[in-house]
């Protein structure tokens, strides 16, 4: 068990190396040769050139203005100073509501933190429950539990104030957590009807267009829209099972790499042949000429694209029973949307269509009656993923422990029985233990998402960040709480009944409260500040800039800002929320740390964002219902732990007042849900028809035909002399008088609407009237 030294031991450590980190970030971020790693947000929207490019020659390489050093804290009260509806501009909704979760983190706990201090903290200390038993029954326990609940004896009266100040808890969390939703609701709004024209505002996702023997995917679609929306269908593009020839261009892209490296190198010393071994992973095989080599591969690779790219174009099989269809104004397409659009809801199925640099491709072409099945697979192989996960932890966690160590290497004895080396492994290895161990993790999450069939990025990384939410959950709090072995664990929740788990957890919670404290400050503190360095990025640009680039175009290409990270960043958020709120009233020692961690990582954060990161997609902060759930669910769960440990007390007379706070708080979030939630998964009819309206003042001529053209043509085909195809001659124009639209099948007839184009000439169907 930690003591309060061996705290300080961990506090001293991680404080240290998050001092060294930014030690390490100010010189590297001060060099001119990694400008464009540490400010490549500004280079990609053009706003910043190189300063390596003039100057004398060291100049170029090294900022040799000492002055600039003895500032190199200066980075934090400038990432402050860019004011939120700025930062909006710069960096987008998504990025900056994002920002607001550690803000939040802020809001709730600071009062929090000031209150616990102040009343439970006195009302814990002023007990010798924990002395008398040391003395009476050997029982053994550090300073930090004597400020916890447990150093109040059985049957006390001071229970009712942490009863009283679970309450107060409860209804700050609740009146933050409803203010913040009501401001970021009309933030949404508010961007959504100030942002610039998108593609997506016009178009819509329709899955599961039925079979017809008569019409292909693209005339059947058309024909059911002019029909259905005859007024306001503009044009759709059908879905295409592109993937086999996505991977052609990315191995294209790769040998194309390859081949520059060679030429560069060639250039740069012409007196050497250069040579390539044509074995597993060129460590044997034939030697060959490397640039032949590679110009033969990028050759032979390119007539497979051309190959494969005809096959797309001409074979039916290729083309999805999906496809991207636009409407005229944004109205229409709310309206379609967020409607049924048959009597058979499992056809003709309508979504909003993600942004184009939002969609995941690969995705589309999985059928979707295979969805559900794919869905099942994934749920069942979480499970085992999630309960299974517990052995090894555990097992890992009890090496990271004195007795562990003994136990697993009985020669090191000696040494960690050394009061430093004592302080560094139960104050510092248990936390660092852990964190090595999860960092897989978010990668297997991400291709379970993946095969579940989401269609964008945002959604993939919402489903991830939610079953990291869980995990964590699970392992990270639940498997650390309860003591014992790995099995033993997992009989402790087999084997007793299930009003039991709150007593058994909630006993465990207070003596956790050291190892929740050292993994704060490793995760947190330390785990924060290195991200500021961006190692990798800058390894990798450093890598491709002397070996591949060519270009202005491909060092631009070989940086890699990254972004926020959802799908990682607010689980982890999310677990510092569960601990807070959790350890509140139990151990409010754990909120101080906390409350480091939520103002580092803000200021960490919105200096990356600002500088570093290029969000890949923009969502307008359509995850915010999520967080605000998952929010209210360790708010809930903080509640019946702490029932579970007032039974264990038996505070008889006090403990079933808290049975009011998880329903009270269950109605809040159903209130929040109705309240808040449809600006998240609805558009308002009237925005749409208000920015239709002030669009078509504002530019009366707009050809939205043309502006949506290729928006959601597959990125294969885009840059390509194949996309010339395109005939504008073809594309037609819709008449005010009510024609006839010719359809193929036999089995109907002709149909009034408001077109002239037929199924062949239809403006949707790229390649001179070829479905891709």
């Amino acid at each position: 068990m930690a003591t309060l030294s061996d705290i300080g031991v961990s506090a001293g450590i991680n404080i240290l190396s998050a001092f060294i980190f930014f030690i390490i970030f100010a010189v590297l971020r001060l060099q001119p040769f990694n400008d464009r790693v540490y400010f490549s947000k500004w280079y990609l929207k053009g706003l910043r050139s190189s300063p390596s490019r003039g100057g004398a020659f060291v100049q170029r390489f090294v900022n040799l203005d000492f002055r600039a050093y003895l500032k190199f804290l200066n980075w934090m009260p400038e990432a402050l100073k860019m004011p939120e509806p700025e930062l909006i501009d710069h960096a987008g909704l998504d990025s900056v509501v994002y920002l607001r979760i550690y803000w939040l983190g802020l809001k709730i706990f600071v009062p929090i933190a000031v209150l616990a201090w102040a009343v439970l903290v006195p009302v814990n200390w002023t007990n010798d429950t924990l002395e008398l038993a040391r003395q009476l029954r050997n029982v053994t326990s550090s300073d930090i539990d004597k400020l916890s609940v447990s150093n109040i004896p059985e049957y006390s009266m001071r229970f009712w104030t942490h009863i009283v100040m679970a309450y107060a808890f409860t209804i700050w969390t609740c009146y933050v957590l409803m203010k913040e939703y009501e401001t970021i609701a009309n933030m949404r709004l508010q961007f959504v009807a100030s942002e610039a024209r998108r593609p997506d505002q016009f178009t819509v996702l329709v899955r599961n267009v039925p079979p017809d023997a008569d019409e292909s995917v693209s005339e059947l679609v058309e024909h059911f829209f002019l029909v259905n929306h005859p007024d306001h269908y503009l044009t759709n593009q059908v879905v295409c099972n592109a993937n086999k020839l996505a991977d052609l261009v990315k191995k294209k892209k790769k040998m194309q790499n390859w081949l520059d490296y060679y030429q560069l190198k060639c250039a740069r010393n012409n007196s050497k042949r250069l040579m390539v071994k044509l074995g597993f992973l060129g460590l044997w095989g034939q030697k060959v000429d490397a640039i032949e080599h590679y110009i033969a591969e990028v050759d032979k690779v390119s007539k497979e694209i051309a190959k494969e790219r005809e096959e797309v174009v001409k074979d039916p099989k290729s083309i999805m029973p999906a496809s991207f269809v636009s409407f005229k104004t944004r109205w229409a397409a709310a309206v379609c949307a967020q409607t049924q659009q048959t009597r058979n809801p499992t056809q003709w199925l309508t979504e909003w269509a993600p942004e184009p640099r939002d969609v995941y491709w690969p995705n589309l072409a999985i059928p979707y009656v295979s969805l559900t099945v794919r869905r099942l697979l994934m749920h069942v192989a979480f499970f085992f993923l999630t309960f299974f996960f517990i052995i090894p932890i555990a097992f890992v966690q009890s090496l990271a422990t004195i007795e562990g160590i003994v136990k697993a290497a009985p020669f090191l004895k000696v040494i960690v029985e050394d009061k430093f080396m004592k302080s560094v492994i139960q104050g510092f290895l248990p936390g660092i233990a852990l964190k090595l161990f999860l960092i897989f993790l978010p990668s297997i999450l991400m291709i379970m998402s993946k095969f579940e069939g989401f269609t964008s990025i945002s959604s993939l990384e919402r489903r991830s960040a939610s079953r990291y939410y869980i995990f964590n959950f699970v392992n990270v709090f639940l498997a650390s709480v309860i003591t014992g072995a790995a099995f033993e664990q997992l009989s402790a929740f087999l084997n007793q009944s299930p009003n039991q788990i709150p007593k058994t957890i909630g006993v465990a919670i207070p003596m956790k409260a050291t190892f929740f404290i050292t993994y704060i400050m490793v995760d947190g503190w330390a785990g924060v500040a290195g991200e500021i360095l961006m190692l990798k990025p800058l390894i990798m640009f450093h890598l491709k800039n002397t070996f591949l680039v060519k270009t202005e175009k491909d060092r631009e290409e070989a940086m890699d800002p990254g972004s926020i990270g959802f799908n990682t960043g607010e689980p982890r958020i999310q677990l510092y929320f569960l601990l807070g709120l959790v350890y509140a009233p139990v151990t409010p020692m754990l909120l101080p740390f906390i409350l480091v961690f939520f103002a580092l990582a803000y200021i960490v954060y919105r200096h990356q964002i600002i500088n570093v990161y290029n969000q890949e997609y923009e969502s307008a902060a359509a995850f915010w219902p999520d967080v605000h759930g998952r929010v209210i669910t360790a708010l809930i769960i903080s509640q019946l732990l702490l029932m579970g440990l007032l039974g264990t007390k038996h505070a008889a007379l006090a403990a079933p007042f808290l049975i009011a706070l998880p329903v009270l708080t269950i109605g809040f979030h159903h209130f929040c849900k109705g309240r808040y939630e449809p600006a998240f998964v609805r558009y308002p009819l009237q925005e749409a028809k208000m920015k239709d309206t002030l669009e078509n003042a504002r530019e009366p001529n707009l050809n939205l035909r043309a502006y949506l053209k290729s928006a959601y043509v597959h990125p294969v085909f885009k840059g390509d002399e194949d996309d010339d195809d395109y005939d504008d001659d073809k594309l037609g124009k819709f008449e005010e008088e009510a024609i006839i639209v010719p359809t193929k099948r036999q089995s109907r007839r002709n149909t009034p609407a408001h077109s002239m184009i037929s199924g062949e000439s239809s403006p949707s169907v790229p390649f001179g009237g070829k479905e891709v």
